[in-house]
């Protein structure tokens, strides 16, 4: 199976919680069904907060990644 393809990716390394997710969300409103987001976080909660809001909205994480310096959470809106 492929990697998806990210179609957004939302920067919010140095912004502290609940920002990323926050952001996250504002995303989500603009994206199109079978749109892939990223989101780069330097928050250590965006972790846990992201995947948890994730599963209670109904879309999917697709994973998250450690990467140098900050995490990345990549989600597939599903509705």
């Amino acid at each position: 199976m492929s990697e998806p393809v990210v179609t957004t990716t939302i920067d919010a390394r140095g912004s502290f919680c609940p920002g990323p997710l926050m952001e996250l969300i504002r995303g989500m409103k603009e994206a199109e069904v079978g749109d892939v987001l990223s989101v780069l976080s330097t928050d250590k909660g965006s972790k846990t907060d992201i995947p948890k809001w994730v599963g209670k909205a109904g879309h999917t994480l697709i994973g998250v990644f450690t990467r140098d310096g900050f995490d990345e959470i990549i989600v597939e809106k599903v509705r």
